[in-house]
């Protein structure tokens, strides 16, 4: 609980830093290019986003376990990764741009903007050093590279709209990120000790007959979690998605926190099933209720001052995201406890049910943003969104029989118990 908290609260201290920044620097942004040039640069990372689980190809989801089983292999397991990774990212961005073209065959700007966002795949798949920083309970190293990197394209963002420069030039602005993170990354992994990184055929078809069931899984979880930006686009108009973008990022702006306790739980979770099912079930309940409990609290004020939340970060030109950002925080929680249910899922083998999982939340959530949207605009793509959410990581969880036991423990974490439990030992490393 020691190394837990100490790499929970490294994480989350930088990633506060960041979140400000990043608060500060997206209003601007948002504020500049106005709802119609934000909603732009929404599609384009939504659009990207449906083909990162074929970049990824399901590898980020079982790196961390691989390390931890196989230390002396972790240099083939990560250069194996990065390989494959790379090779997919570009058949991945000439992907993107073909869609862009098809979709809006007489819209060059919306083609260029999809082409030139598109490029972050590229830099993501050598940020998979990450992973080892994460199995070794040392991600305050990547946490700090991170932060650097931000400041560093916070300083370009400031430099582009003092000069007034084109939303191409801001597409462009997260892959200088991840250029910038895996690079210092991948350096800092070999002076800390990290093995020589290698390519090897077998390493990577041993991952990928584990990492194959994550790789439609993804794509579902994207379908459900992206699908209701590109929908606004094609059925409203830029703006409607601009609006909704404001809303989904305000109700992600603490993600972070979140994304730092379950990395920092996830090792811990693999090695207490080394010493027996009792440990490791005690851990992921304690997981669980951390996750509820805060995203729960989250949702209550970010509801109660969500007019305050928009008209600081964008504007009264931003006011019809406000219902919308009432809604959509409350599927936070459920979208969390899908994260922290994987964890389950691979300790227990059973990731070959993933893509039944999110198959029923992909199809839930097109049918319903086709009857929602109409009506409702972007409150109805809000309402989808948690109707997928708490369908797909709750009630399917009832639904498919080898999984119940994953509910039993969410239930199990309902009491409060688990949460002063894990409140106790938190305050007894520190």
């Amino acid at each position: 609980m020691n190394r837990v908290a100490k790499n929970a609260v490294w994480i989350i201290g930088i990633r506060i830093v960041q979140a400000i920044v990043a608060l500060l620097i997206n209003m601007l942004t948002a504020r500049y290019l106005g709802p119609s040039g934000f909603g732009l640069i929404t599609y384009a990372s939504s659009l990207v986003a449906f083909v990162l689980p074929i970049m990824q190809l399901g590898l980020c989801n079982v790196l961390v376990q691989e390390i931890v089983n196989n230390p002396n292999d972790e240099g083939k397991i990560l250069g194996t990764s990065i390989t494959l990774s790379f090779i997919s990212s570009i058949c991945c961005i000439v992907g993107v741009t073909a869609f862009a073209f098809v979709a809006n065959p007489d819209e060059p700007t919306t083609i260029l903007v999809c082409f030139l966002y598109s490029l972050i795949l590229i830099f993501q798949a050598f940020d998979y050093v990450e992973y080892w920083y994460q199995a070794k309970l040392m991600s305050k190293y990547t946490s700090m590279i991170s932060l650097v990197a931000y400041i560093v394209v916070s300083i370009y963002k400031i430099f582009l709209l003092v000069n007034g420069k084109s939303v191409y030039w801001f597409a462009i602005s997260n892959a200088l990120d991840y250029v910038l993170i895996s690079s210092g990354g991948l350096l800092l992994y070999r002076k800390l000790g990290g093995s020589k990184l290698k390519f090897s055929i077998e390493t990577g078809r041993m991952m990928f007959e584990k990492s194959k069931h994550y790789i439609l899984s993804s794509m579902m979880v994207t379908v459900f979690a992206q699908t209701d930006k590109i929908m606004l686009k094609m059925m409203l108009n830029e703006s409607a998605t601009g609006y909704y973008g404001a809303a989904v990022t305000c109700a992600g702006m603490t993600g972070f926190v979140f994304t730092a306790i379950i990395d920092s739980f996830r090792p811990s979770i693999f090695e207490g099933l080394k010493d027996g099912k009792d440990v490791f079930r005690h851990r992921l309940t304690m997981l669980y209720s951390i996750v509820i409990y805060l995203s729960l609290a989250q949702s209550v004020v970010m509801t109660l001052f969500s007019r305050w939340i928009i008209f600081i970060l964008y504007g009264t030109a931003y006011n019809p995201a406000i219902s919308a950002l009432q809604i959509i925080v409350w599927y936070t929680t459920f979208s969390y406890m899908g994260s922290v249910r994987n964890i389950w899922i691979l300790a227990n083998d059973k990731q070959k049910y993933l893509w039944q999982i999110n198959m029923f939340g992909a199809i839930a959530n097109v049918i319903i943003n086709v009857l929602l949207i109409p009506r409702m605009g972007i409150n109805g793509a809000a309402v989808a969104s948690l109707i997928t959410q708490f369908f797909t990581n709750v009630v399917v969880g009832y639904i498919i029989k080898p999984i119940r036991g994953n509910n039993k423990i969410i239930e199990e974490a309902l009491k409060p118990k688990y949460l002063l439990d894990a409140a106790k030992k938190l305050r007894k490393s520190s």
